[in-house]
């Protein structure tokens, strides 16, 4: 039997940053890759936003109020993982909702691994239906409560 993924458990600390200086959404995605990169979890980044611009032309990956969920399945992707953003300025992104996106969370799942993202997704729509969850995520200024946002526990320390 496989064992339960939550959000919590699969964000790194150094696939975080609360103050990130992109502009556009394509900026935005390069930079997501290359945390994703640099904490090992692709093979390759290049090929990772190659299919993450797949997955966007299908259709919108913003929710509106601000958030965006882009997400990749990919060869390229060696353990999934999630990396989370909040943008200093509004980043426009095509939406499902109002707005542009400041919040972006984007799902890295290998090819293979289609379950997975169903479960990280449908975490994820639970999460973002917590307002108060929400709020947080627009206001902490520490990598560990993003953290703990998404932990199983939904608790915050």
């Amino acid at each position: 039997m496989e064992e339960e993924l939550f959000i919590g458990d699969i964000i790194q600390e150094s696939c975080v940053n609360l103050h990130m200086q992109a502009t556009t959404k394509e900026e935005v995605i390069e930079e997501m890759a290359t945390m994703l990169m640099k904490a090992g979890v692709l093979s390759s980044k290049e090929e990772f936003i190659k299919d993450v611009y797949l997955r966007e032309a299908e259709g919108a990956t913003g929710l509106g109020d601000g958030v965006a969920i882009p997400h990749g399945k990919s060869d390229a992707v060696i353990r999934t993982s999630v990396a989370v953003a909040r943008c200093d300025q509004d980043i426009e992104w095509e939406s499902i909702g109002e707005g542009p996106s400041r919040l972006i969370i984007m799902f890295a799942v290998n090819t293979n691994d289609k379950s997975k993202l169903v479960t990280l997704l449908a975490q994820m729509a639970v999460s973002l239906c917590d307002e108060t969850i929400v709020q947080k995520l627009f206001q902490c200024e520490d990598s560990q409560e993003v953290i703990q946002l998404f932990s199983k526990k939904g608790e915050v320390a």
